[in-house]
């Protein structure tokens, strides 16, 4: 997938993004839910991060239930959905257009509602999504916001290193985070732990624990958790926290220390201490670290499914196109 999103794709991120830049706009909203929320939240770290504009997620029942109407005049509008079907997202972004924002969408399923509503449209070509739980549409969205950023930027830097990005994937299917699945499928609740661009990820590793293993995880920013929920850390608690190569690392190794000081058992992606290491491949950009530490999770998260007697491609009481007013 990321080969031929590289291949067939990569000009049209950079080109939307540049656009982007050129048009001068105060700000962006994003319009997405479940995984595709987690892509907008990464989307959201790497502009504010890299670019100083401040970008919001709009909660679609603003449209579609309170029928609000909205002022985006000087703004952009991104969706993100792997179907593009659900009737609120199409009411945001109908919202959004009408109060003046541009608006982009960034799908799996072009040709959809969400779709036929953008004025660009940025595919991301996964292929069909036969799993209930999302999974390749979530890198491709990550990787298309890399894309766009990269143009934003005019990173020509960033952009020469896209090349080894397919290659770093496969390398990252193939990583073992096997010492964790024991004290995971064990433990009775579960914290994700990431910052910046990782919290995305942590986000998404939650939801795919809830989906497809049927475990309680929460998300939490490696800041947040320490205003409160780090309480909760003892030696019934496992943590899985995605490290960062960048400013991020120092809170979340301060997050790691204290949820260690309290006995629970913390997992953590990287070569940095060999303490409950998961690797990831290291030789990349800093900016692919997330999505690279996303494809070697969803491995492990599959393997641990498989191992509490679960299947991970049809999760009880769920539906591939959630349809939500």
């Amino acid at each position: 997938m990321l080969e031929r999103q590289l291949e067939n794709d990569f000009n049209a991120y950079w080109d939307a993004g540049a656009s982007l830049r050129e048009r001068g706009y105060h700000g962006m909203v994003t319009c997405a839910r479940g995984t595709s929320d987690h892509a907008a939240t990464f989307f959201k770290y790497l502009v504010e991060t890299r670019t100083g504009l401040p970008v919001a997620s709009l909660g679609p029942s603003v449209a579609s239930i309170y029928g609000t109407n909205l002022k985006l005049d000087g703004y952009a509008s991104i969706a993100f959905s792997q179907s593009g079907g659900s009737p609120d997202l199409a009411a945001l972004q109908k919202a959004a257009r009408s109060g003046g924002a541009q608006t982009i969408a960034i799908l799996n399923v072009a040709d959809s509602p969400l779709g036929q509503g953008a004025e660009i449209v940025l595919p991301i070509h996964a292929g069909p999504e036969l799993a209930v739980a999302a999974t390749k549409s979530f890198i491709g969205m990550m990787f298309a916001s890399l894309g766009m950023v990269a143009g934003m930027t005019q990173d020509a830097g960033l952009k020469t290193e896209f090349k080894h990005l397919p290659e770093l994937a496969r390398q990252a299917l193939n990583c073992s985070w096997t010492s964790a699945l024991e004290p995971i499928s064990r433990s009775n609740s579960i914290f994700c732990i990431g910052r910046g661009p990782g919290l995305a990820v942590a986000s998404e590793a939650a939801l795919k624990l809830k989906e497809t293993c049927h475990l309680h995880a929460e998300a939490y920013s490696a800041a947040e958790v320490l205003h409160g929920p780090v309480a909760l850390a003892d030696e019934n608690l496992c943590a899985l926290a995605f490290d960062a190569s960048g400013p991020a690392a120092r809170s979340i190794a301060v997050a790691i220390m204290k949820m260690r000081s309290q006995n629970a058992k913390v997992f953590k992606t990287g070569t940095r201490n060999a303490i409950g290491k998961l690797p990831i491949p290291q030789d990349g950009h800093e900016l692919f670290d997330p999505l690279l530490q996303a494809v070697a999770f969803y491995r492990f998260v599959e393997e641990l499914s498989f191992k509490l007697g679960k299947d991970p491609d049809a999760p009880t009481g769920l539906r591939k196109v959630t349809k939500t007013l």
